[in-house]
């Protein structure tokens, strides 16, 4: 664990492991930092936040995005963590090359786990990464990973392997794992069937399934995953433990969620809580 100042006094309780979200901002509340955040709270970490961009967004998708300048990104980074302290980073909308590298150079000093979920576009399908930038994730970002998720479009945006079965997600997972993350794990939400993930790193395997829910409303399902993995390795999981366990979250988090404006709502963060009975969601 990296050190950090305590803060505390008197009988002040001791803080609970803490997570780093690098990431942009969702004005909708459904994905992005917001999600992140929510996530961090439900499974009992300190969520913590960077913010890399600000976007304009609903629940029909992203109407604007305004990129932090590097140097703000750098000193939201280096003034929590050399005071608080981290014991896990998770990375998410990084939208041009400076950002990328300065990130990933943040990272590679810090040696804590590090969750790199490669964003390239929204539910929507807006584009959230410019196409520059994608040498400087495969070749600077990736290396520094404990754990790249990539959905199936992000590996052909990376990589340029399409998978169109879970038979193809051997060779997915073997393509990200050739840019140096330690490990990888292939989600296959697009897929159809059952909603299976494919995790290794290039000699371990593991397979997670769930079953497909019938609910449209699943904004903010990667930040989600990704959040809930770097919550696991930050309270000392393994990386298999902490993925396993994510899935299970993400699962319960859309089969509660619910309609939020006219398009896309999103996930149920405090489906634990009961809020999926409150709001007459599905059953998790």
């Amino acid at each position: 664990m990296s050190a950090g100042g305590t803060g505390s006094a008197g009988s002040a309780r001791s803080a609970p492991p803490r997570v780093l979200t690098v990431a942009g901002s969702d004005s909708g509340g459904g994905a992005g930092i917001q999600a992140d955040l929510k996530t961090m709270l439900a499974l009992g970490v300190h969520g913590m936040s960077v913010l890399t961009a600000v976007t304009a967004q609903n629940s029909l998708g992203v109407q604007g995005a305004w990129e932090l300048p590097a140097e703000a990104v750098r000193a939201q980074y280096r003034s929590v963590v050399d005071d608080i302290g981290v014991d896990a980073v998770k990375t998410g909308m990084l939208s041009s090359a400076e950002l990328v590298e300065t990130v990933a150079e943040l990272i590679g000093g810090t040696d804590v786990p590090a969750v790199v979920d490669p964003v390239g576009v929204s539910k929507h399908g807006d584009s959230l990464l410019a196409t520059s930038a994608l040498d400087s994730v495969r070749t600077k970002l990736l290396p520094v990973a404990t754990v790249a998720t990539p959905n199936l479009d992000e590996v052909t945006q990376l990589t340029g392997v399409r998978v169109e079965s879970e038979a193809g997600m051997r060779s997915a997972a073997a393509a990200v794992l050739s840019y140096g993350p330690a490990w990888v794990l292939i989600k296959g939400g697009h897929l159809s069937g059952d909603a299976v993930d494919f995790l290794t790193d290039g000699s371990e395997e593991h397979w997670l399934r769930a079953p497909r829910l019938d609910n449209r409303h699943t904004h903010g399902t990667g930040c989600t995953l990704a959040s809930a993995i770097a919550s696991g390795l930050a309270k000392g999981e393994s990386v298999p433990e902490a993925v396993a366990a994510a899935k299970e979250y993400v699962t319960g988090a859309i089969a509660g969620g619910f309609a939020l404006g006219g398009g896309i709502g999103p996930v149920d963060h405090g489906w634990r809580f009961g809020a999926v009975g409150r709001f007459g969601g599905g059953d998790a």
